[in-house]
């Protein structure tokens, strides 16, 4: 009896082992410039993981150059580039470069991710609907 519960905790061990190493980091990338329209010496980069396990994605948005500061950040979809979209996921707390986050996403937001229809949408007082917007890509 003993040998034989040693044993099933032996492969269930196995199997936790083996779940977690198949979790993944995908990563995804975004180059920021003035949206559709507007006028902005404006420019960025944003950068994104996605945790398959968890559903955790964590971002870092760089940016310069605004008219003035952030009032505003998020990200929108689903879009294709150059089209609009509400807000999907909010950038909450302090909005100066860099911004850091993270947010649990549903099956259905990764798949809209790992499509290409996410955009990193940047506000100013200037440019209220956006100043500049960057494509998240599958990248490196």
């Amino acid at each position: 009896m003993r040998r034989a519960v040693s044993l099933s905790l032996g492969f269930l061990a196995l199997f936790l082992v083996c779940a977690v190493a198949q979790a993944e980091q995908v990563r995804f990338k975004a180059d920021l410039a003035a949206g559709p329209g507007i006028a902005s010496q404006g420019k960025g980069a944003a950068t994104a993981s996605l945790d398959t396990a968890t559903k955790t994605l964590t971002w870092t948005v760089d940016y310069s150059g605004l008219s003035g500061p952030a009032t505003a950040a998020h990200i929108h979809g689903p879009a294709d580039p150059g089209a609009n979209a509400g807000i999907l996921v909010p950038f909450t707390g302090n909005l100066v470069s860099p911004i850091k986050g993270s947010a649990t996403l549903t099956d259905a937001q990764i798949a809209q991710l790992e499509a290409g229809k996410w955009y990193v949408n940047i506000h100013t007082e200037a440019n209220k609907a956006g100043e500049i917007r960057g494509q998240l890509v599958r990248g490196s």
